[in-house]
């Protein structure tokens, strides 16, 4: 028999997120709908993270975990194409550096998420890094940034999607320019 604090506890860390729908019956909102009711919130700065099954919950208050469940490929994709109709933010991805040195043997089936991956990364500025780079990034992304992470079942090493978002209209070579302006103006 479980004790009640252990109970409650596996009740609050549900992945559905419950949202009154009449005042009486409580509805369950989809991980889809919430992250379209966030997206306006995040911007450049903020990160969204499409993680694997085994990737860390994290303790800093700024990183926001949700177990989503489901296909990692078909969640990178629901993210990806939410944040490209956003107009104020784009998505830079992130991908860890150990990725593509995993092999068939020790991970079947990775051969086959990298070229998912590699489809969904097309004509994306896509980076890749060290894990513990990224992870590092995002823990000083979560001192004073929101840091969202959807986790899935995904059960292959090495395969979560880190998104840093970055501002929509105002590209980095606009602020280039901007900066030049500026010091000819000083």
């Amino acid at each position: 028999m479980f004790p009640v604090f252990l109970i409650a506890s596996i009740m609050v860390a549900a992945p559905s997120i419950a949202t009154a729908a009449d005042g009486d019956q409580p509805a369950t909102e989809s991980w889809q709908q919430r992250l379209a009711a966030e997206l306006p919130l995040l911007g450049h700065r903020n990160w969204i993270v499409v993680a694997d099954s085994a990737y860390p919950q994290q303790t800093r208050p700024g990183v926001e975990t949700y177990y989503i469940g489901g296909d990692q490929l078909e969640a990178v994709e629901a993210v990806l194409q939410a944040v490209d109709e956003a107009k104020h933010v784009q998505a830079v991805p992130l991908l860890d550096a150990e990725l593509p040195a995993v092999a068939e043997t020790d991970a079947p089936g990775i051969d086959a998420y990298r070229a998912g991956l590699d489809e969904l990364m097309k004509g994306r500025p896509t980076q890749t890094v060290p894990h513990e780079d990224i992870i590092g990034e995002l823990d000083e992304a979560g001192k004073l940034f929101r840091v969202v992470i959807l986790k899935t079942d995904m059960t292959l090493p090495y395969t979560s999607v880190f998104l840093r978002l970055e501002c929509g209209y105002w590209t980095p070579e606009k602020e280039g320019r901007l900066r030049e302006a500026m010091k000819t103006n000083e």
